[in-house]
């Protein structure tokens, strides 16, 4: 019988395939040996410290200097509190979503000084006006970049007319990013989609904040920034819960400058009403200001209604109709009657 030939290029392969991960495993071994020498002391196998002020690894029995020299990562400069480490510190402010280009790019200042505090000349004026032009073009290269820019200062300026904290305006801008990414703004303006994204972020916040006040500070009309609110909303899956009545008491109650007691019993009728489903379908700062009325009432505070209803902005029919209806699920609720 002929014998079966062997296959040499496969035993060649797996030959070859041993070797390798035999000399893998070597280097490992050497690897961690050499990595276990570093943690002991290679003449009495103690441990060892290393010695930040001098760059040196010691032994901390035999006195063994093992390492001399040692980089140091830390910065060259000493600071005894916090100003002084702020004023040595030779790095960025951080990355934000606040601008367009996250604020990783440098701006040439409008300061017409030298490195020596000295003015400049009239011509080195000019020069240097002709190179923040250019610098500022550079920055936007393209008109996705300069609609951003533009959207970014509208978000800006309407969270700090409106006192949304930075967190907020960090989320509109977010959102003002997807809108644009996805390429929804054909045929919206960039102003009034800013503003849908600046109050989507106030909803997601759970800020006190209505749609009159944003309307306030935008320079769209309201109808416009509505339109693009909801289709932000669907078009985003942006999941924003619809605005709790609760949220607005202590804004309003802070400028009527009513007692602790009326405010804790407003946050009562309120909590009354939303387990009985009465709050449904109704105005959120309407029913704020009845429970601040309804409060006043029960406590004794004289307040008026057209107090309430010039801080609300809500009419006074709407908060007479609404603080009866609270005071009504209150008393069924006291009597363990099941408001229908």
């Amino acid at each position: 019988m002929t014998p079966c030939p062997t296959d040499t290029s496969t035993t060649t392969q797996f030959t070859t395939k041993s070797n390798v991960s035999t000399e893998n495993e070597r280097e490992r071994e050497e690897a961690t040996t050499s990595t276990e020498k570093q943690r002991v002391c290679p003449e009495c196998g103690g441990s060892l410290t290393h010695d930040t002020a001098h760059g040196e690894t010691v032994c901390g029995e035999c006195g063994l200097v093992v390492d001399e020299a040692e980089i140091d990562h830390g910065p060259d400069w000493r600071a005894f509190n916090s100003e002084e480490r702020d004023q040595k510190a030779r790095v960025g402010a951080p990355t934000t979503k606040l601008m367009h280009d996250k604020g990783l790019s440098t701006k040439i200042g409008w300061q017409n000084r030298d490195t020596h505090g000295k003015s400049l000349s009239s011509r080195q004026r000019q020069k240097m006006q002709r190179l923040r032009t250019w610098d500022e073009r550079f920055r936007t290269r393209n008109s996705k970049e300069r609609n951003l820019k533009q959207a970014l200062g509208e978000i800006e300026r309407m969270g700090s007319a409106l006192g949304v904290p930075k967190t907020t305006r960090e989320t509109a801008s977010v959102i003002y990013r997807r809108a644009l990414k996805e390429d929804l703004l054909p045929g919206r303006s960039i102003e009034g989609v800013a503003t849908a994204a600046i109050y989507a972020a106030v909803r997601q916040a759970a800020l006190p904040r209505s749609i009159d006040e944003v309307a306030t500070v935008s320079r769209v009309d309201k109808m416009e920034f509505k339109r693009a609110y909801r289709y932000l909303g669907q078009q985003l899956g942006l999941e924003i819960q619809p605005p709790d009545p609760e949220d607005y008491i202590a804004k309003y109650a802070s400028t009527l400058d009513v007692s602790d007691e009326l405010e804790a019993r407003a946050h009562e009728l309120l909590q009354t009403a939303k387990s009985a489903n009465v709050h449904s379908g109704k105005s959120p700062i309407g029913l704020a200001g009845a429970a601040l009325y309804a409060a006043g009432v029960l406590t004794n505070e004289k307040m008026t209604q057209s107090e309430i209803s010039e801080v609300t902005d809500v009419s006074e029919v709407t908060i007479r109709n609404r603080y009866q209806e609270l005071l009504e699920t209150a008393d069924q609720k006291s009597k363990g009657v099941t408001p229908n």
